[in-house]
């Protein structure tokens, strides 16, 4: 028990001392993961295998309980906003996990019935193997991600950059107004701590839009107040990280030098935080409030993305997962 304490109150003094230096790296997670569960079965004592025992016995029920809420949730998603596969996100997982709860066991008592099972034990092993490394991704994801969303850098920064959004009907929807709304809330404390930041609103224009979002965000910039002379418009970023570089690059010609921050939506925080650490920028990125039956499936399409900017590793991963049983299966 003691040695558990120690060894995860270290860990988590490393994650205390790495998140003040760098809080934008995805690998402070992982230690804050195993620093409080170390900690938690350090408290737990003796009492730690029976609540391991409560865990295994319940996680089915857990399991099939996330996934009715997934679906739920995803049919939810789908009936108030437009149909396409980013909105689908919610429903998709709630059957993927449907799936894998039915296939796995249906797999395991076919394997008990038959004397030549074959390769299909070594398949089932992969199969359960593979969700649960991206369960264990997911854990420190989301838990990383609740702590960098309690993050609030402190004033001082040079500019706020804004994130844009589809502005499809030609004006700001709800979502977008929730970060530029942000925003005009820091610019003020801002000023308060007696700085002018430039507020950058950045977005162009997709095929189905009208007008380029910057457009539309910094006409509802001007509308809050915020003085024109410091409204800055990109308007020809098309993704999130064209959004960082071309409004970096934009604030550089009118010799806007120093820390940045940027806003965007509480479930893209965390990614648009990563990317910033990635391209070198000397920003925070802080998140606004969203409607809470749309975070589950944008947090979960944000989830996707984020194993997609890291798919050499995580594909790595898996394909390690999914070699090692049927090696084993071949060489016996």
């Amino acid at each position: 028990m003691t040695s558990q304490l120690v060894l995860g109150g270290a860990l988590l003094a490393v994650f205390a001392w790495r998140f003040h230096r760098e809080p934008r790296r995805l690998s402070n997670g992982l230690l804050l993961l195993l620093g409080a569960g170390l900690v938690l079965l350090g408290l737990l004592g003796e009492l730690a295998p029976e609540a391991l025992v409560v865990v295994i016995v319940a996680s089915p029920l857990l399991v099939v309980g996330l996934a009715v809420l997934l679906i739920v949730n995803g049919v939810g998603v789908l009936r108030r906003e437009r149909f396409r596969l980013g909105n689908a996100m919610s429903l998709l997982a709630g059957l993927a996990i449907v799936a894998v709860v039915v296939v796995v066991p249906a797999g395991f008592l076919i394997v008990a019935r038959s004397q030549e099972p074959g390769v299909l034990p070594a398949l089932l092993l992969s199969l359960l193997g593979v969700a649960g490394y991206i369960g264990f991704v997911f854990t420190l994801v989301t838990l990383y991600a609740l702590v960098y969303s309690r993050f609030t850098p402190r004033p001082g920064h040079a500019a706020i950059v804004v994130l844009g959004s589809s502005v499809h009907r030609g004006t700001v929807p709800p979502l977008l107004a929730s970060r530029l709304d942000k925003a005009v809330q820091l610019y003020h404390r801002e000023v308060a701590a007696g700085h002018t930041p430039l507020i950058v609103a950045s977005g162009g224009q997709g095929p189905d839009e009208p007008l380029a979002e910057a457009e539309a965000m910094g006409g509802y910039l001007r509308e809050q107040g915020i003085p024109g002379e410091l409204v800055v418009e990109e308007d020809r970023s098309r993704s999130t990280r064209e959004n960082l570089v071309l409004s970096q690059r934009l604030l550089a010609e009118r010799g806007a030098g120093g820390r940045l921050l940027v806003v965007t939506s509480s479930y893209h925080a965390l990614r648009a935080a990563i990317q910033s650490r990635q391209l070198r920028l000397p920003a925070q990125v802080t998140g606004a409030r969203t409607a809470r039956y749309y975070v589950p499936n944008a947090f979960l399409r944000e989830f996707v993305a984020l194993l997609a900017d890291h798919k050499l590793l995580h594909g790595t991963m898996i394909a390690l997962i999914i070699a090692g049983p049927l090696l084993v299966y071949l060489a016996s």
